[in-house]
């Protein structure tokens, strides 16, 4: 299957699971707004799903997918030899979660006093962070499981199991919501929706670990949980995680260098942000995701049989999906920032006012969204030759001058100041990964590259032209009826589009072989005119 098939059908799932999620946090900002409740439950979900993202799906998944890719296809070994090897790690692995998570849970007082001191001078918040925290945390182990099994079906190149389960996710916070609303009828107190949102969170995580437990069966992988073993490749692996840990979680060590500085902030800032990551999440889930989950096995197997060319076609065939969406995205999003939030989530406890906030956190979020989609581009360029010091130091550096950005930023210009933070250092650390990249010779930018990314720019320039020029047109149906949002914002999705990808085909930024992929009409051919199977 090829780069852009898999980037599709991930692309596709990922977005019926960002779809969900959108509707959650509508729901959820018209019934809990942002005040107290809110930003206990924000900071109780930001806990075990930051870890989940840092652990789980970063250090982990970047250090056990190539290891297991190797195993399946040594052919001394194969499928029985992967297998034993991945029963082994989830034989320690479930022992080290259930550690760290009773921990956590214990010193959760601590956790949060960390990263929200300022909410002991609000009476109750404090105490109410660290209840609803003990109760999400159990996540935590859940879906780490969960995404060693969708590593495990990513490397027999089955990608569906593992995009779907965020919709389950997504459904049973719904669900959540729903019964803390009819809840909150009877106590009059918005911490019921709270309460019932946490245990929504836990819940989420095993209908997930269900789900993907019966898809590895299914998928004929059968895998076991013995007393823990240490063997030479789990010791191995230990290795690897420890410093990819740091080196594959800038963006979500940031999340905690966001959440303190946030919560020093007036009551509400933590909601307005996470709900302003959400539609900087949306394109950057669709693509950022499914690239970074596609390409990680595929350049591990190029990387393994020596084949550098084929690895240098695969990134660059990676950067160009990447930037093809994501700059007319990133800059869509800071054009209509303000339809777009008005439409979906002003209305109910969430005010005007803080939808003007809102608005503007989103414009300084997606400066940076082209380079959270690279970083899932370049990085794997390092895991797959198992080189995560690297990573490491770059991203040690680039933390150092967040918090240093913060520091001098937030005082002045607030949250959104916070946001900006944010895009300005994950741009430098796309562009310090990729320079070290193209030093060691493993990838390069060509001139036809460059070339199709100019044009993106140029196209992406018309369109945002486009709807600078439309969005005032509108300007009083973002806030109307529900028929009037939707069509209102479906004119501006749909001007953008058009314009966006006509003149992009017009001036050639688009390359006609990816689009013949994603048709499944017929495969890419190289320079020399030979059939290439494997991007």
């Amino acid at each position: 299957m090829s780069l852009v098939r898999n980037v599709g059908t991930i692309g596709a799932l990922t977005m019926v699971s960002r779809i969900f999620g959108f509707a959650r946090d509508m729901l959820l900002a018209r019934v809990l707004g942002a005040g107290l409740a809110a930003d206990a439950f924000q900071l109780a979900f930001v806990l075990p799903n930051t870890f989940r993202r840092l652990f789980a799906e970063g250090a982990f998944s970047v250090a056990f997918v190539p290891m297991y890719t190797r195993e399946l296809a040594d052919e001394s070994g194969g499928e029985e030899v992967a297998n034993r090897f991945a029963s082994d790690v989830l034989s320690v692995f479930v022992w080290v979660l259930l550690g760290f998570s009773a921990l956590a849970m214990l010193a959760m007082p601590g956790i949060v006093w960390l990263l929200a001191s300022e909410f002991k001078s609000i009476p109750g918040k404090f105490d109410l962070a660290v209840t609803l925290s003990r109760i999400t945390f159990p996540y935590l182990g859940l879906v780490s499981i969960v995404a060693m099994l969708s590593g495990v079906l990513n490397a027999h190149s089955k990608f569906a199991p593992g995009a779907i389960v965020p919709v389950l996710l997504n459904i049973v916070l719904i669900t959540g919501i729903a019964v803390g609303y009819y809840l909150r009828l009877e106590t009059g107190s918005d911490v019921s929706v709270a309460f019932s949102l946490a245990v929504a969170v836990a819940s989420a995580g095993a209908v997930q670990l269900a789900y993907m437990a019966w898809a590895t069966r299914r998928a004929g992988v059968k895998l076991k949980i013995t007393a823990p073993r240490f063997t030479p490749e789990v010791k191995k692996l230990c290795l690897l995680i420890l410093p990819a840990t740091f080196g594959a979680g800038v963006y979500q060590i940031s999340q905690f260098v966001d959440t303190f500085f946030a919560t020093s902030l007036e009551q509400g800032s933590l909601t307005l942000l996470k709900y302003a990551d959400r539609l900087n999440q949306m394109p950057l889930g669709i693509v950022g995701i499914a690239l970074g989950t596609a390409i990680l096995p595929m350049l591990a197997r190029h990387i393994q049989t020596g084949n550098a060319a084929e690895a240098q076609r695969l990134q660059t065939n990676a950067v160009e999906i990447g930037t093809l969406l994501t700059l007319p995205a990133a800059t869509a999003l800071a054009v209509c920032a303000p339809a777009f939030v008005t439409a979906f989530f002003v209305g109910g406890k969430m005010t005007a006012a803080d939808g003007g906030t809102m608005a503007n956190i989103v414009i300084a979020l997606v400066a940076g969204l082209p380079s959270y989609v690279l970083v899932k581009v370049f990085q794997p360029a390092y895991f797959s030759r198992e080189d995560t010091r690297t990573p490491v130091w770059i991203s040690a550096g680039v933390l150092l001058i967040n918090i240093a950005v913060n520091i001098a930023v937030v005082p002045i210009y607030g949250i959104v100041g916070l946001a900006g933070a944010t895009a300005f250092t994950s741009t430098l650390n796309v562009l310090t990964l990729y320079a070290i990249l193209q030093k060691r010779g493993w990838f390069h930018f060509s001139a036809k590259l460059a070339g199709r990314i100019g044009r993106q720019l140029i196209a992406t320039a018309a369109m945002g032209a486009a709807l600078w020029f439309a969005l005032p047109t509108m300007a009083s149906r973002y806030g109307g009826s529900v028929i009037e949002r939707v069509w209102s914002l479906s004119a501006l999705v749909g001007i953008g589009l058009v314009i966006y990808f006509g003149v992009a085909y017009v001036v050639g930024a688009i390359d006609k072989d990816l689009i013949a992929q994603l048709r499944r009409k017929r495969p890419a051919k190289a320079e020399d005119g030979s059939v290439n199977l494997s991007e």
